[in-house]
C-alpha cells in the first residue's frame, strides 16, 4: 500500500508548481464552501468584471483608450443592472404576486377541466382516479403554501443580505476592472514564477469559459426577450413572468426546456383549456426550444465546451446541489476547470506536451 501511494505522489507531484496547485485549488474550495455566502458579492463582481473585459477589448481594438473603454463598459453595465433592478424584476414579482393571489381560482379551474377527463375519455380516466390525483395535488400544494409562508417569515435577514449584495456589486465591479492591472499582479506574487502548468489550464479556460458564460448570457438575453414579444402576441397571462422562466431555463441544458414547459402549459390550459389557442402556444413554444438547441446555440458557441452530456448533468446536479442557481449556472465552467486540469497536469510517465508541440500539432 505504502508503496502504491509513492509511485502515484512520485507521478502526479513530481514538480513543486503541481504541488502548489493541488494546494491553491483546496484552499479555494475549502474557502468558496466556507464563506462562499460573505464573499458572494466580491467574487460576483470579479466574475462580473471578467466578463465586462471582452468588450473593453473589443473596443480597445477600435482604438479608443483604455479609460474611454472603460468608462463606456461600465456605463453599460449600470444601465442593463438599474434595467434589472427596476423595471424588469418589479414587473415580474407583480405578476408572480399576481399569480399567487389568482392560485385558488386557477386550481379551481384546473380542477373543473380534469373532471371533464372521465366523461370525455372514459377508457383512461375512472372519476376517482381523477379526484385522488387533485386531492394529492392540493395536500402538496398546502405544503409548499406552508413552506413559503415559514420562509416568508425568516426571510428578513436574507432581504437585508441581497440589498447589501445589490449595493456593493457596483462598486465592486468599479474597482475590480478599474485596477486590473494591480489585482493581477498582486495576485501573481503568490505563484511561482515558472508555472507552465498553470499558464495552460488558464489559457484553455480563458479561451472556454469566457466564450461560454457570454454566450450563455446572450443566449438567455435572445431567447428571454423573444418569448416574451411570443407569449404577448399570443395574448398569454403572465407573459414577462413566463418569458424570465424562458429565459432562465437556458442555464441547465436538456433539462431547463422541459421543466419550464410545465408552467407555461398550464397557464395556457387554465386560460384557454384544450383547443386552438392552447395548441398554439406549445407548438409556438416548441419552435423557439428547437431554434434555441439548433440554430442559435451552435451560432452562439462557435467553440463549444466539449464535455459529454452525462458529464454536463453530472455537474448540474453536483454543483446546483452545493451552490443552487449559482452553481447550476457554473456548474459547466467548473466541469471544464475541472477538465482543463486534468489534461494539463503533470504525469511523469507522461510528460505534458510543449507550446512548440502543440503548435506544431495544430498545423
Amino acid at each position: 500500500m505504502k508503496k502504491l501511494v509513492n509511485d502515484f505522489l512520485d507521478r502526479y507531484f513530481h514538480d513543486e508548481e503541481s504541488i502548489i496547485l493541488m494546494l491553491l485549488l483546496t484552499l479555494g474550495l475549502l474557502v468558496l464552501l466556507l464563506f462562499g455566502g460573505v464573499l458572494a458579492p466580491l467574487i460576483t463582481a470579479i466574475i462580473i468584471a471578467y466578463l465586462m473585459q471582452g468588450l473593453v477589448n473589443i473596443l480597445l481594438r477600435y482604438g479608443l483608450s483604455e479609460r474611454i473603454s472603460f468608462i463606456v463598459v461600465y456605463t453599460i453595465f449600470i444601465g442593463v443592472f438599474l434595467a434589472l433592478l427596476l423595471f424588469l424584476l418589479p414587473s415580474a414579482w407583480n405578476q408572480l404576486r399576481r399569480l399567487v393571489n389568482e392560485l385558488p381560482n386557477l386550481i379551481s379551474q384546473w380542477q373543473a377541466s380534469l373532471l371533464l377527463l372521465p366523461e370525455n375519455y372514459p377508457n383512461l380516466f375512472s372519476e376517482q382516479q381523477i379526484r385522488e390525483f387533485i386531492n394529492g395535488v392540493r395536500g402538496e400544494l398546502g405544503g409548499y403554501g406552508q413552506t413559503v409562508l415559514e420562509y416568508s417569515l425568516a426571510s428578513i435577514p436574507s432581504i437585508i443580505a441581497w440589498i447589501v449584495f445589490l449595493v456593493l456589486v457596483p462598486i465592486l465591479v468599479y474597482f475590480v476592472m478599474k485596477d486590473k492591472t494591480e489585482l493581477s499582479n498582486w495576485a501573481g506574487n503568490f505563484l511561482p514564477r515558472n508555472r507552465p502548468l498553470m499558464s495552460r489550464i488558464w489559457l484553455e479556460m480563458d479561451q472556454q469559459i469566457s466564450n461560454y458564460i457570454r454566450g450563455k448570457v446572450l443566449e438567455i438575453f435572445i431567447v428571454g426577450s423573444v418569448s416574451y414579444l411570443m407569449f404577448v402576441v399570443l395574448g398569454i397571462n403572465y407573459a414577462l413572468l413566463l418569458s424570465v422562466l424562458v429565459g432562465l431555463s437556458v442555464i441547465v441544458p436538456y433539462i431547463g426546456a422541459t421543466v419550464v414547459t410545465i408552467p407555461v402549459a398550464a397557464v395556457a390550459y387554465v386560460q384557454w383549456g384544450i383547443g386552438s389557442e392552447f395548441y398554439t402556444v406549445i407548438i409556438a413554444y416548441g419552435i423557439l426550444q428547437l431554434i434555441d438547441g439548433n440554430v442559435l446555440v451552435p451560432v452562439i458557441f462557435s467553440e463549444a465546451v466539449n464535455l459529454h452530456p452525462v458529464a454536463i448533468i453530472a455537474a448540474v446536479l453536483v454543483f446546483g446541489g452545493i451552490w443552487g442557481l449559482a452553481g447550476v449556472f457554473f456548474a459547466i465552467p467548473l466541469a471544464t476547470l475541472i477538465k482543463a486540469i486534468i489534461n494539463a497536469w503533470p504525469n511523469k510517465m507522461h510528460p505534458p506536451v510543449s507550446a512548440t508541440e502543440q503548435e506544431g500539432d495544430a498545423l
